[in-house]
């Protein structure tokens, strides 16, 4: 049971997305290039419909209530989302779908915080957090292998973590996303076939905020063990979009400043990108796991050595960008 948990959302996710591909209904997904994409031939975005497809099933069927709250509310986010892949939807209805969503998941392990107004102030914070990492995983969704890796090696690590925290359920769900994630590789890895779009990036953030939550609030892990794991694309998308709203652009407009997208236009290829983003995911998610159960100045001084890092490399994408193509 447990080697089916892993083996079947990856094979499911790749029969799915290469029947996908060989159907009308990639045709109705197609993501054309675009003066705000990295991309340069029209490839269809339907590959998160196959991750999601082989994913959720598996996680609702080994996961407890909250799990399986969690996992209806990943399956309706999908469906809006590729509905969005397909006819693009108003701003107001996916963020308000969005919102919902991460209420689901604090609702199902409300905050166990000392009074009333604390817990509100604290499910109040999470919502918000989730609903942040729901948008942050589709922005970060632009470069081949990107979000498929942080994926992959994402909830695997929070794999890891349940396992050493005594939660076998959240385990598999965690694992079930992961072998998703890697299934729909197998089509994305630079140069990529498939796309992922809205219907895989829009619920795979959601879930790591979700299933992030439960574990920190169900004991399983730290609160801050989930946010070094997905830190890459955290600090990346968080520091942009305060850098946007700093020079007081339009944050709903797309656009190619992410720190990613300003190695592609530098002169990096998607598959060099790919391998050095697959590389810092494996770092941090490793440090993470590695800080599990040690003493609190040992983790306190791994987060600050991550600070350090994540400053320095940001400060060398700024000035290598700033210069060009090199």
């Amino acid at each position: 049971m447990n080697a089916l948990v892993a083996l079947v959302p990856a094979a499911v996710a790749i029969g799915a997305i290469a029947l996908l591909r060989a159907s009308r209904v990639a045709e109705r997904f197609v993501d054309r290039p675009g003066e705000r994409s990295l991309h340069a031939v029209p490839t269809p975005r339907i590959g998160g419909i196959g991750l999601m497809l082989g994913a959720l099933p598996v996680v609702y069927l080994n996961g407890t209530e909250q799990i399986r709250w969690i996992a209806a509310a990943a399956a309706v986010l999908a469906v809006v989302s590729a509905i969005d892949d397909a006819k693009s939807l108003p701003v107001s209805v996916r963020l308000a779908c969005h919102l919902a969503a991460a209420a689901v998941a604090v609702g199902v392990a409300w905050p166990g915080a000392q009074g009333a107004v604390a817990a509100v102030i604290v499910a109040a914070a999470a919502n918000a957090g989730i609903a942040w990492m729901t948008n942050l995983f589709n922005f970060m969704d632009g470069a081949d292998g990107l979000a498929g890796g942080m994926a992959l090696v994402g909830f695997a690590a929070l794999a890891w973590g349940a396992v050493a925290g005594g939660d076998t359920s959240l385990a598999f769900a965690s694992i079930a996303v992961s072998a998703g994630a890697g299934g729909f590789l197998v089509f994305n890895v630079p140069p990529a076939r498939v796309f992922m779009g809205d219907a895989g990036s829009v619920p795979l953030g959601f879930l790591a905020g979700a299933l992030g939550w439960l574990g920190a609030e169900g004991g399983a892990w730290p609160a801050w063990f989930p946010v070094l794991v997905f830190s890459p694309f955290i600090v990346d998308a968080t520091v942009t979009l305060a850098k946007r709203a700093a020079r007081g652009e339009a944050l709903a407009r797309a656009h190619r400043g992410h720190h990613y997208q300003r190695l592609v236009l530098a002169g990096w290829s998607h598959r060099r990108l790919a391998f050095a983003g697959w590389a810092l995911m494996v770092a941090s998610a490793a440090s993470a796991v590695a800080a599990l159960g040690r003493h609190a100045a040992v983790q306190g001084a791994i987060i600050s050595l991550w600070v350090i890092a994540y400053g320095a490399l940001l400060w060398w994408i700024d000035r290598r960008s700033s210069r060009g193509r090199s």
